[in-house]
């Protein structure tokens, strides 16, 4: 047993074999004969498969160039044994049998996004959130009438609009051009707005108000300009494409050097929500734009429209034309070689030498570059065709003029198609009668003998007997001739239901609607009459392509003097415009520095107050903090600041010394203004969850923080940018055929100069006193058209949780238990104000912020970890990122009525001021022990107190972080800071006097300098001493 373990017989077995090799040569002979047999074999099938291959090869090379479109779906059945002619069954024994598998073009990425907005849709809150639906949703369809003329593509959007509006949806039409279709849209009660071309690129309108957005046209891509800049980046956008221009010449931008006017299209395609299209061949035509969000919602009336005043000769011949998909696939030569033996019957009293050609057949596919032209022809020679019979043509740009002349239309791909097939709607719409297989499809809109042809897909022979009965006597039978016109009434209404239906699954999966919008109704509720077929009317149906064109002659015009990709061609803010300021503005600053370097000691000695006031104005100009406006500003009792976010809102703002804006974001700031950054002022908006969740709310916090170094004025006030720019905005409306000049307003109105004149002599001559103005109601707010009451409405705009919210939070705030009743806000016939529009004395707002960073920390303890994780409240019923906002917004009024203000409404156009719940009328309902300045004073030291602490709360805590931290103790303590870093600055001092006392190494004197006398000097002293 040991020597088994020891290892020694195997090495006993290695010499051994060794032995045997040596000593029997038979043995060895053997092996290397195995080993030639072993490599022969291996050589042999290396050949063999080689020579597989290159008779694979050889044969595809006498076939057409074919595109395999793959797919989930399992390939197309084998036809029966017994139904195949007798010179296919070769092909059936060796699998060469098979006609590609189905076409399918999957939207995965939008398709797993609306799967997963739907699972989120339904998250648990431990509160219940309900939907009020007190308006209706809105959607703004921005089209443009091209030419002046109407085209089917408005045609479909005045179809879908009629339906949306019949399940609940309020629609708004914005055009860049005038044009005819404004008639139907005034039947329909939708008002239409016609913008200027200047204003095309610029945002004048608040797109905010709407939930989506729906673009019907490349002529709109002006309009891009403001979608793409925030505040607007959010809003759902669909964008409906329907013709393959852009992407034909597309293909020439990288050739021609466009590559910028390339890049520009993609970030605008990237843009849109859903890009829509209305056959699956386009979404591969621009698959170069393809962001993830290309979408295909079949139908359109384009080919009815086309050919619906269309007549056509008569002629003597008889046209057979065979078409099919649009796809290439491996398997079309065997469908046409198919038709071609089932068509043979036709030719049977023909031979080479008698044809006359009064029968053609025309097979019409595959490309004009490829081979496919010699595969027809030696098939059709193989089945005895005469000469000339059968003739292929490729389908680049003959397809209308081929069917135009064609008798018959035979539909012959195999392939299930997820619509149907564009070609056979364009043969449906000329008249002419189609033989088609019976596709799930083509079944579902062909109705056989009625509309169409039909034969099984699994039996080509019936193919035969359906033409011997279409074609009698060399002519169209009577009965077919009939057909083709039910073909043609049928497919004037074609696939209406299933692009209505598509637009509406479509909005209902990317709008999200808050809590006081109602929900739209299902589309299976919209009448049979508005939900089958095209709203049809008498249109031209001239279109013209000059936009592409324009567009690409402007960035021809351009292309040498930019480097960037610039999104808009008409936009006055482009980027390149702020880093030229900013270049020539630096150029100017190191220009300034060296001329004072360069100056006289006579000039650079002046004074300090020089010096000082210098470079005061050098830090003007370049951080624009200060200018002329904010000088005006000084001497007035009111200024009003307009926070903002993103450069879309620029056009919403005022430019004179009583406005100033507030930009709550760096990047999105106005050049050339003295607009405040909040972000500079306040550390916590450089984080965006704060700055989104808080809204124009926070730009209380980023004044109110110190505010005696940023505001001198008596009184302070706010005003939201969702308003018209300036005060009105003018705009055209389109009515009974004229275009009249209108002022549109929204609920956020501006100030007029009268309203403005009277709020400043209000104050002046403080007519009520500590009051709270305001001009923009609750009762006119489109978001309460039922005129609720406070409580009411607030839980309406968030998810009926407002007085859930509000009581939570007070509890908190004042560290309350049980809190069994909300501060009362009555319902006497008065109104409260709305979207952050109100003036205040400034001592009041700093009241007032003292208690709103209370209130705020409070109601960020409850949320954050779940807001901040997953993007959803109980305040929304989906991901909200505003989502404390809408709360914050009526808070003012809770905090001026319950600290005894009085509550002024001024009308923004007269100027009229009407107070609001009077004050004799509030007594024994306000909770001024609650909202007084000592009770919110003594909060806010305990607070300030405890950050300035050891001991301050472990985790996170909103309230030090939205101001300053101030109590007494903290000005002892900076006193106390003060006065050490003086001690120790003296100490520094003394120190430094000692070490340079102490140094021994000091140079000693050489000595005195003794002035030598003058020589003149000299000389008299000695004639002195002669005389």
């Amino acid at each position: 047993m040991g020597s088994l373990e020891s290892g020694i017989p195997p090495a006993k077995r290695e010499g051994g074999e060794r032995w045997a090799r040596q000593h029997h040569p038979l043995l060895q002979r053997n092996r290397s004969r195995s080993f030639l047999f072993k490599r022969f074999s291996y050589i042999q099938w290396i050949c063999s498969t080689c020579v597989f291959f290159f008779f694979v090869v050889l044969f595809q090379m006498f076939l057409p160039g074919l595109v395999i479109d793959k797919s989930d779906k399992p390939p197309w059945r084998s036809i029966e044994k017994e139904l195949l002619p007798p010179d296919m069954l070769v092909f059936k024994e060796r699998g060469v049998l098979s006609f590609g598998e189905d076409v399918r073009l999957e939207p995965t990425k939008l398709l797993m996004s609306f799967q997963r907005d739907a699972q989120n849709s339904s998250g648990g809150f431990n509160t219940t959130v309900q939907r009020f639906g007190f308006r209706k949703p809105k959607l703004a369809l921005v089209s443009s009438f091209a030419d002046l003329l109407a085209d089917p593509e408005q045609l479909l959007m005045v179809t879908v609009s009629n339906a949306l509006l019949e399940i609940g949806y309020a629609i708004e039409v914005y055009s860049l051009e005038d044009g005819p279709v404004h008639g139907i849209w005034q039947q329909m009660g939708v008002s239409v707005t016609v913008l200027e071309t200047n204003h095309a690129s610029s945002c004048v309108i608040d797109w905010l108000s709407y939930n989506g957005v729906i673009v019907n046209s490349l002529e709109a891509r002006s309009m891009f300009t403001c979608f793409m800049q925030e505040p607007f980046k959010s809003i759902p956008l669909v964008w409906a494409i329907n013709d393959e221009i852009l992407a034909v010449r597309s293909r020439q931008y990288s050739s021609t050097g466009h590559t910028e006017l390339l890049t520009d299209w993609k970030k605008i395609f990237s843009r849109a929500s859903v890009v829509v299209f209305h056959n699956y061949l386009l979404p591969i035509l621009y698959s170069e734009f393809d962001a993830g969000n290309f979408y295909v919602i079949p139908g359109s009336p384009k080919e009815a429209w086309k050919a619906k005043n269309m007549d056509f000769p008569r002629k003597d011949d008889i046209v057979i034309s065979i078409v099919g998909s649009q796809f290439l696939y491996k398997g079309q030569w065997l469908e046409h070689a198919l038709l071609l033996e089932a068509l043979r019957p036709l030719f049977s009293g023909y031979n080479s030498e008698s044809y006359n050609s009064h029968l053609k057949i025309i097979v019409l596919g595959g490309e004009s570059a490829s081979n496919y032209s010699v595969a027809i022809e030696t098939i059709s020679q193989n089945l005895t065709y005469p000469k000339d019979a059968v003739k292929h043509v490729s389908v680049a740009g003959n397809v209308d003029k081929i069917l135009e002349s064609s008798d018959l239309v035979i539909y012959g791909s195999f392939l299930e198609e997820q619509s149907f097939p564009e070609i056979l709607m364009k043969a449906m719409a000329l008249g002419k009668p189609i033989v088609a297989p019976n596709l799930l499809n083509i079944k579902k809109h062909v109705d056989d003998r009625v509309s169409g042809y039909l034969f099984p897909k699994e039996n080509p022979k019936v193919l035969s007997q359906i033409v011997l009965e279409v074609i009698t006597e060399g002519k169209i039978s009577p009965l077919a001739q009939n057909i083709g016109l039910m073909g043609k009434t049928a497919v004037k209404n074609m696939m209406a239901v299933e692009s209505i239906e598509g637009y509406a699954t479509l909005l209902e999966n990317i709008l999200k609607f808050s809590s006081e919008v109602a929900s739209p109704k299902d589309v299976q509720t919209i009448p049979p009459k508005l939900r089958e077929g095209w709203s049809w009317h008498l249109f031209k149906t001239a279109r013209s392509y000059e936009f592409i064109a324009n567009v690409e002659g402007h960035w021809n015009q351009t292309s040498g003097d930019s480097t960037k990709s610039r999104v808009v061609n008409d936009d006055s803010f482009v980027y390149e415009i702020w880093e030229g300021e900013r270049y020539i503005q630096t150029i100017n600053s190191k220009k300034r520095q060296e001329d004072e370097e360069a100056e006289p000691c006579s000039i650079r000695g002046l004074g300090r107050k020089y010096i000082k006031a210098k470079r005061a104005d050098r830090s003007k100009n370049d951080l624009h903090e200060r200018d002329e406006g904010e000088l005006e500003r000084t001497g007035q009792p009111l200024c009003i600041y307009e926070p903002y976010f993103g450069e879309g809102t620029w056009s919403f703002l005022h430019e004179y010394p009583l406005y100033r804006g507030v930009g709550m974001s760096v990047k999105g700031r106005r050049p050339g203004m003295d607009d405040i950054d909040a972000s500079s002022r306040l550390s916590l908006f450089n984080q965006p969850y704060y700055r989104d969740a808080l809204g124009d709310f926070g730009a209380f916090f980023a004044i109110s923080n110190k505010i005696d170094r940023l505001h001198r004025n008596a009184w302070i006030g706010f005003q939201s940018w969702r308003r018209p720019p300036g005060r009105y905005t003018h705009l055209l409306l389109l009515y009974s055929g004229m275009i009249c000049p209108v002022l549109i307003t929204t609920c956020n109105e501006s100030l007029s100069e009268i309203a403005e004149n009277a709020l400043l002599n209000a104050i002046k001559t403080r007519k009520h006193g500590d009051a709270l103005y305001f001009w923009v109601r609750m009762d006119k707010d489109p978001r309460n058209p039922l005129k609720k009451p406070f409580w009411s409405f607030c839980d309406a705009i968030n998810a009926g949780n407002c007085r859930f919210a509000y009581n939570e939070t007070l509890k908190k705030m004042y560290s309350v238990k049980n809190l069994d009743s909300l501060p009362p806000m009555p319902e006497d016939g008065d109104t409260w104000s709305v979207m952050q529009s109100w003036v205040l004395p400034t001592r009041s707002f700093v009241e007032f912020v003292m208690f709103s960073r209370m209130f705020v920390d409070s109601l960020d303890a409850q949320m954050y970890e779940e807001h901040h994780r997953t993007n959803r409240c109980y305040l929304s019923l989906t991901k909200d990122k505003h989502c404390y906002s809408r709360v914050l917004e009526l808070l003012v009024n809770v905090w001026a009525y319950h600290s005894a203000r009085r509550i002024v409404y001024i009308d923004p156009i007269t100027g009229l001021m009407e107070e609001q719940h009077k004050q004799k009328d509030r007594r024994g309902k306000m909770w001024v022990d609650w909202f007084g300045y000592t009770t919110l004073k003594t909060m806010d030291e305990d607070l300030a107190e405890e950050a300035d602490s050891n001991d301050r709360r472990v985790g996170h805590w909103l309230w030090p972080w939205t101001g300053e931290v101030v109590w007494r103790g903290s000005v002892e303590k900076e006193r106390q800071r003060k006065n050490v870093e003086k001690e120790e600055q003296k100490k520094r001092s003394k120190d430094k006097l000692d070490r340079m006392r102490r140094k021994s190494h000091r140079q000693k004197a050489i000595g005195k300098y003794i002035k030598p006398p003058p020589e003149n000097a000299n000389v008299t002293t000695l004639l002195n001493a002669d005389a």
